[in-house]
């Protein structure tokens, strides 16, 4: 055997570099047995329950999206609402079609990103805080142009009849298990998306985007597919919201609050993070239903949580968490682990942050 097999036999029982961690598998099999316990819950409970957490799944899958494009890409958008509404609209387009309304989710997902192809090559034109506001003026030419098209209903919107002949216990439960695979799909995709080249590039253009090109990576390109499929994610989401309220109107659906919610639970969960868009989301709506009879107090305590969350926690309440206890539910970098046998503890730091 050679030095240098030697020197790399005893650097690999020295120390072992791996994704996973025992807290991982841990709290993989936690969030498995949740969503196992959130599918059959329509059969146990009772419908205002399922209704009420469709809402957290949307909020859900629009904070994931929203995180994969600030947290992991550095796109700052204030304009994922465009995508939002384009979802819902192109749900109530195909339905009338004869496409049945719950297929039509996918095909409105597709519809997204179909959209978000010309609006990118607009948007990226624009950097930082022009970005960032670009995208929020790309946002109302959308509404704007919704509300001038009549078979869509004009600025007063239209409803969703194609589904009129369910039961509307069964529709209930449809439109909950419909939410729920929105959800967890946004999330699983920005998991093996995040594990992929295409991941490990964001990061690196997040980081330093000068230094990213110098090393190769193709930047526009890594940009515009993060784009696509958060547009496509919150398209889906759209097309939920549809099928769940089987009417829609252009100043709701395109309205910026969404964003506001989404920048909202990504701030306070921790953005940077695939954790922190979902407890975001749980908190953030047990805050709506605990506060939401107290009018505008409600939006003041809102507004001073987040701005505690961002003076005591500036990288979240899951960032806290992280830094004091190691937990990583979905791994996307490497830890340093201690070899076998010794005493010395693993670092369980994420060497991609």
């Amino acid at each position: 055997m050679s030095l240098t097999d030697t020197l790399t036999s005893r650097a690999a029982k020295a120390a072992s570099v791996r994704r996973s961690t025992r807290s991982t598998r841990v709290g993989g099999g936690v969030l498995t047995l949740v969503v196992l316990i959130l599918a059959v819950l329509p059969f146990a409970v009772f419908s205002s329950v399922t209704d009420s957490l469709v809402n957290l799944f949307i909020l859900i899958a629009l904070a994931s999206m929203w995180n994969l494009l600030a947290g992991f890409a550095g796109l700052v958008s204030v304009g994922q609402q465009a995508y939002f509404g384009l979802g819902a609209y192109a749900v109530l387009v195909f339905a009338e079609q004869g496409v049945q309304a719950y297929l039509a989710i996918i095909l409105a997902a597709i519809t997204a990103a179909v959209f978000a192809v010309p609006t990118s090559w607009l948007a990226f034109r624009l950097r930082g805080d022009y970005f960032a506001i670009g995208t929020w003026v790309i946002a109302e030419v959308y509404r704007l142009v919704t509300t001038r098209i009549d078979r869509l209903g004009g600025a007063s919107g239209k409803s969703l009849t194609t589904l009129s002949d369910i039961d509307p216990v069964t529709r209930g439960a449809l439109n909950y298990w419909v939410a729920l695979v929105v959800a967890v799909a946004s999330v699983v995709a920005c998991y093996l998306l995040l594990r992929s080249r295409l991941g490990l590039a964001l990061m690196a253009v997040r980081d330093e985007e000068t230094a990213a090109n110098a090393v190769g990576i193709n930047v526009p390109r890594a940009k515009r597919w993060v784009y696509l499929i958060s547009a496509a994610g919150c398209g889906a989401a759209g097309g939920v919201l549809l099928v769940t309220s089987l009417s829609v109107n252009p100043n709701a659906v395109y309205s910026v609050q969404w964003s506001a919610y989404m920048i909202f639970i990504v701030v306070i969960g921790g953005i940077g993070y695939i954790e922190g868009p979902l407890l975001g989301a749980v908190i953030f709506f047990a805050l709506q239903q605990a506060l939401a009879d107290y009018g505008t107090t409600y939006l003041i305590l809102l507004g001073l949580c987040g701005i505690a969350v961002a003076l005591f926690a500036p990288r979240g309440l899951w960032g806290m968490i992280a830094d004091r206890t190691r937990i990583s539910l979905f791994p996307v970098g490497y830890n340093l682990a201690a070899p076998a046998g010794s005493d010395e503890p693993s670092t369980g730091e994420d060497q991609t942050r």
